[in-house]
């Protein structure tokens, strides 16, 4: 195991922690033993490892805002189509009843 830098490594992890949830972290130090903001007490080594999982969802997270936006300005023209295509005539209610009568003839519709 490699020898960790402790002023690094709580360098590196209040950066991740900043872009992740917008505000700097408390980091209390104890014999060895690192808290962040009044949480479960752990080491030099996980404090690393967590620093590289808030590092690596802060990139998915801006990944996925863009891929949202894209597909919301896509979205957008298609729910303009489905508003026109509900004034062609296509009725869930009439679907569903002309389904149940060609399954059961005779059978009375739900309410």
């Amino acid at each position: 195991m490699a020898n960790l830098d402790k002023d690094a490594v709580i360098a590196a992890f209040t950066e991740a922690y900043k872009k992740a949830n917008g505000k700097a972290p408390t980091i209390e130090s104890k014999s060895g033993w690192y808290s962040v903001d009044g949480g479960k007490n752990m080491r030099l080594a996980q404090l690393q490892e967590m620093a590289e999982s808030l590092a690596s969802n802060s990139s998915e997270k801006t990944e996925a805002k863009k891929e949202k936006s894209e597909t919301k300005a896509k979205a957008k023209p298609a729910k303009k189509k489905a508003r026109a295509s509900n004034k062609s005539g296509f009725s869930v209610k009439d679907f569903w009843a002309e389904k149940l009568n060609a399954e059961a003839p005779g059978a009375t519709l739900p309410r």
